[in-house]
């Protein structure tokens, strides 16, 4: 099934697709990736991305497209490279292509919802527990992936081992009931 990327992002995106001047893969994750693949309702203003392919086209690409630039204002939107951020290691095998059709530059690559809810568990704010509660409350999770993968491949690099365990074990409490 075709991705469908709303206004004002896909506007915005094919702008950005236009101004490069060669092939550009971005790895999305937050609020953009949430409301593309899962509805979320929450507004969003940027588009959050961890890896950016090649490295050297971040500069260019967040000149032409971030925060401040002509782009952003025009379309009140703007692109945000996460600079700190907790991932599971090999999300980049479970990365799903949402590149509208008809893009020739610019490539969207977004994280497997468990991936992304797991993207939150080291900030944990207001606006990250809701969208983890969205997710399962849409049935989007599977507790059992989430701790799979948060032993596996995240807890060896959280900068805060205890406060992770904490936040999961909440989260599996919170939004999956006894049990999880």
């Amino acid at each position: 099934m075709p991705i469908t990327i709303p206004e004002p992002w896909l506007g915005f995106l094919a702008e950005i697709d236009r101004r490069l001047d060669r092939r550009v893969e971005l790895h999305c994750l937050g609020g953009f990736v949430l409301a593309v693949l899962w509805g979320l309702p929450r507004p969003t203003g940027d588009v959050d991305f961890i890896e950016c392919e090649p490295s050297n086209a971040v500069e260019h690409l967040l000149r032409i497209a971030g925060e401040g630039s002509e782009l952003a204002g025009r379309f009140r939107i703007h692109l945000h490279q996460v600079g700190v951020a907790e991932y599971p290691e090999a999300y980049a095998a479970r990365l799903s292509d949402i590149t509208p059709k008809g893009f020739a530059r610019l490539r969207l690559m977004a994280l497997e919802v468990h991936d992304a809810a797991l993207a939150k568990i080291g900030r944990n704010g207001p606006r990250d527990r809701a969208d983890v509660e969205f997710l399962a409350r849409r049935g989007a999770l599977d507790a059992s992936v989430l701790v799979e993968r948060f032993e596996h491949e995240l807890r060896p690099y959280v900068l805060n081992e205890h406060r992770s365990n904490t936040t999961l074990e909440l989260w599996i409490e919170e939004y999956f009931g006894p049990g999880g």
